[in-house]
């Protein structure tokens, strides 16, 4: 275990910030603005990046209504660690990794190092709990330390049913042991600037539960969250949580306890389910927020839906998966990598309108010509081609798109082969023909084009604009 004089330094190197007189309970509950809505603590998987992405899908003055967990962090590693601090907590510019200060080197030299970064930004990432697993208590109060600064509080965790925190002693294996459970979080209770709260499991009897609850919340714990799931109940026994036990709780603990619930959390609708099954204060969700991390966002009303949302005919939707992708990697790009995201196309939507004017008429045609050689080989390129409509300049961008990727393709592959792909045909470079792989039958594309040809044969739509366009007997267009 760290000593006192190895953790104060780093300690001491937080940032200060002007906090309130510690407040518990509801007080506190409220000081945070009662969110409702909360991104559970996840080994390794509701780190910064996740939660702003969760975040993102409400308007941003909305944001800070939803509370969010760090990924749970082994005390005693925190604590004597520089290096697994680093690597799993980054709440200021000394932290930042590498990368980051390399995209952003007038920042990362100008900024003082106790500046905010990610982990807890007070701008964009509270309000945060920090969770911790432990089984020794100076070893807890020496991790909490170093987060407190940067967190609004510091939970641990009794929940986690998983092999690794049997072997380990903490988690829900503490459970059995009220004693030291009670001796942590007292600890923390007096020796935090911050207040303290925890998660816990339910256990075989509601009564148990209720006393379990009552020893947590009387040894300091500002908040209780509970999972309605045993500890047995995991991998293909996890079954259902039972809400009824968490509403059990609620009908029995003081009405002043701030109750948290999780489990059973799988889509937007379940968030409300949940809070009048259990009557608790918040929602939880973990799973859910991973398939879905909009989970907690309102879909936008009827006629109101952008390019990332999708509505059915029969009125139900959802937020693309190619959107939220998308925000996730611009997420990463934009924080963690200290970059602006990569120019990208705009997401694909069918055309409801068209845009008229001299200059589109010809449009068409004129990219035909451009690629009356590479048509001959990519036929999905013809095809689409000869489907898009008069002033659609977002079909012709999504066909730039399909020939920007083929032309790469060609030339990697122009350069794999040390230029055998191709052979000139004697128009001075300008078109090239095909040429047989020695090892295979198939032809490849000029150097500038894929391999692969597009498939399908000629449609309706495509002799049409073949006809419509003649083709001049040289390669220039003349008048």
């Amino acid at each position: 275990m760290a000593t006192e004089e190895e953790t104060a330094p780093a300690a001491a190197a937080a940032p200060a910030e002007t906090r309130p007189a510690k407040l518990h309970g509801r007080a506190f509950y409220e000081s945070i603005g009662s969110p409702k809505y909360i991104v559970a603590p996840m080994v390794d998987q509701s780190e910064f990046a996740w939660r702003m992405l969760t975040r993102s899908f409400l308007p941003e003055s909305e944001r800070p209504s939803i509370l969010a967990y760090t990924p749970m962090f082994h005390a005693r590693l925190f604590a004597d660690s520089q290096k697994y601090r680093d690597s799993h907590f980054q709440p200021t510019w000394s932290t930042a990794s590498p990368i980051s200060t390399q995209n952003q080197p007038d920042r990362a030299t100008s900024s003082s190092p106790d500046e905010p970064y990610l982990d807890g930004n007070p701008k964009i990432d509270r309000p945060l709990f920090v969770q911790f697993c432990a089984n020794d208590p100076q070893a807890l109060l020496s991790a909490a330390l170093l987060a407190a600064p940067h967190c609004d509080a510091v939970d641990l965790n009794l929940g986690c049913p998983q092999g690794i925190a049997r072997k380990g002693h903490y988690g829900a294996f503490l459970q059995e042991d009220q004693a030291l459970i009670h001796n942590m979080i007292k600890t923390l209770h007096e020796g935090l600037p911050v207040p303290v709260t925890a998660k816990i499991r339910v256990l075989d009897t509601r009564e148990a539960t209720l006393a379990y609850a009552r020893n947590v919340l009387g040894a300091g714990a500002s908040i209780l969250a509970v999972h309605g799931r045993r500890r047995e109940q995991k991998g293909h026994m996890t079954g259902v949580a039972d809400w009824a036990h968490v509403r059990y709780l609620r009908e029995n603990l003081p009405p002043e306890t701030v109750l948290f619930a999780n489990g059973n959390v799988l889509q937007h609708g379940d968030l409300q389910r949940c809070l009048d099954a259990t009557g608790a204060d918040a929602v939880m969700s973990a799973e859910g927020n991973l398939s879905d991390p909009a989970l907690f966002a309102e879909p936008p009303p009827p006629g109101a839906e952008t390019r990332e949302y999708w509505r059915g005919k029969d009125g139900r939707g959802g937020w693309r998966v190619d959107a939220v992708m998308r925000r996730y990697l611009d997420i990463t790009h934009r924080y963690v990598l200290g970059q602006e995201p990569p120019a990208r196309r705009l997401l694909f939507a069918r055309m409801t309108s068209v845009t008229a004017g001299p200059n589109f008429g010809g449009m068409q045609a004129h990219i035909f010509h451009m690629l009356r050689h590479f048509v001959t080989r990519h036929h999905d390129v013809r095809d689409a081609l000869a489907k898009s409509r008069l002033g659609n300049i977002a079909a012709h961008e999504s066909i730039l798109d399909i020939v920007e990727r083929k032309v790469a393709e060609g030339l990697l592959e122009y350069e794999r082969t040390g230029g055998k792909s191709v052979e000139n045909d004697g128009r001075n470079g300008a078109y090239e023909k095909g040429s047989r792989n020695e090892n295979s039958d198939t032809v490849l594309a000029p150097a500038a084009v894929a391999q692969t040809n597009g498939d399908g044969a000629k449609g309706e739509a495509t002799e049409t604009l073949e006809k419509k366009t003649s083709f001049p007997e040289t390669d220039l267009v003349s008048g």
